[in-house]
């Protein structure tokens, strides 16, 4: 792929939109099956060490939020550049890119070590499930040299319109990983510590085959010699990106509040809410994909001034995504045991979170609506809608609704699921509010 694809992408952008997205939505249930496949090999050896997961889940997050956000950042950027067709621009704000991500990745690396046992503790997790966790997670942390650099390759080619090689990069890694992870885990007996070295050498590999492509199939150029400093270019990254990250993060925090508020009711509760949550994750990851490659679009259309494209993929995206989650939605509620036996044997674990997904695919299509209309913004190079829509969801609404019921009026843990509906409906309305203003304010040529 040496070539610009804006003027295809204009021709038939909702095409354009599919076959960004189905490549992505690839990518992103593959990043996802990384905890899944830790979550079902670990799984097999108690609730202890499901739990452990669970309390470390919300940190990778972290780790995947800050790199998300410089990615955004940087796609929103590149896209537009190119749909101006400044390619010279593009390419400096890639290298631009690569650099920050090398520099953050230090920082994250060294806040992580020494945060790391007081966060959990802060948790909730004790014990043996304290120690299996910082077991996982020390071990993680060393991973992000190579995962922030190669989300951030990841997220070049995508503004260029190339989606299809960083799937490939996450499949092998994700194959890698499967084939580690028994071996770490039961034959060499490393238990949950197995299973984040199994992770680690899954990213490096995935950081040497992104170098590999982005040598021989970008049309960009990523080298110093593209590199100019620019403080424009930062700044530009940081306004989408930096947002982007927050937003990202208050779903870390709105985990880890749910991890407490679960852990007051048992290690069990605490297991059956980690595993739960990934059918959740199995459903917004497609969401996700559908939205980066509306940000890709957007983006482009953006620096072209095609407003009026915008203005016709923007609710037909939206549209999508609503109807997608609702069908997934129905068949967890139907069966919800079905796909939870992929992780846990367990009758009780099974029994507390079917009921538990049951109150929480109501928020499957409202997570769609808040998603996709962040980054449609974020493609408009609006970052801070993205970050207030999640904040009025999880701050203001969620968390606050969540200890109410659990700590002050006393009910039990599936009143956690409904004030995580009543956060989604909150926050869908003032997305679509906030979307619609956007829209509204694009001068069409």
């Amino acid at each position: 792929m040496k070539n610009n694809r804006v003027d295809e992408f204009i021709k038939n952008p909702k095409k354009a939109m599919y076959a960004l997205a189905l490549p992505i939505a690839v990518t992103m249930i593959v990043q996802i099956m990384y905890n899944i496949v830790d979550t079902a090999f670990v799984g097999r050896l108690g609730a202890e060490a499901i739990a452990a997961l669970t309390f470390s889940f919300p940190l990778f997050f972290v780790l995947i939020s800050l790199n998300s956000g410089i990615g955004i950042g940087i796609n929103s950027r590149i896209s537009m550049y190119l749909g101006a067709k400044d390619k010279q621009g593009a390419e400096n704000t890639a290298v631009h890119g690569v650099l920050i991500s090398l520099a953050f990745a230090l920082v994250v690396f060294i806040l992580g070590y020494l945060t790391l046992k007081p966060l959990f503790l802060l948790f909730g997790a004790a014990e043996n499930v304290l120690n299996l966790a910082i077991s996982y997670m020390s071990i993680i942390l060393l991973s992000v040299f190579f995962i922030f650099p190669s989300f951030v390759l990841s997220s070049i080619f995508s503004a260029q319109g190339d989606t299809k090689t960083p799937m490939k990069i996450q499949i092998s890694a994700l194959v890698c990983n499967i084939i580690l992870d028994p071996i770490f885990i039961y034959v060499l007996g490393y238990g949950v510590a197995g299973a984040a070295i199994a992770t680690l050498l899954s990213f490096l590999l995935s950081i040497i085959l992104a170098v590999y492509y982005i040598r021989k199939k970008s049309y960009l150029h990523v080298s110093l010699k593209c590199f100019k400093f620019s403080f424009t270019i930062i700044k530009q990254i940081f306004s989408v990106g930096a947002p982007a990250s927050f937003m990202m993060l208050l779903m870390s925090f709105y985990v880890m509040f749910i991890n407490r508020f679960m852990a007051y009711f048992g290690t069990n509760y605490v297991a059956s809410f980690g595993i739960a949550s990934r059918l959740e994750t199995v459903a917004t990851m497609p969401i996700v994909a559908l939205s980066m490659a509306m940000l890709t679009l957007i983006g482009m259309f953006h620096g072209a001034k095609k407003f009026d494209l915008i203005k016709i993929i923007a609710p037909y995206g939206m549209k999508i995504g609503v109807i997608f989650t609702s069908a997934l939605g129905i068949i967890f509620f139907i069966l919800p045991s079905l796909f939870l036996r992929i992780f846990t044997p367990d009758p009780v674990l099974l029994g507390i979170s079917s009921a538990y997904l049951r109150i929480d695919v109501f928020t499957f299509p409202l997570m769609a609506v808040s998603i996709l209309a962040s980054r449609i913004l974020q493609g408009m190079g609006f970052g801070v809608p993205g970050f207030i829509i999640n904040l009025v969801r999880v701050f203001i609404f969620a968390i606050p609704l969540a200890y109410l019921f659990v700590f002050i009026l006393g009910y039990g843990y599936l009143s956690i699921a409904i004030a995580m509906v009543i956060g989604g409906i909150a926050s869908s309305i003032t997305a679509i509010a906030w979307l619609r203003f956007k829209l509204k304010a694009l001068n069409i040529n």
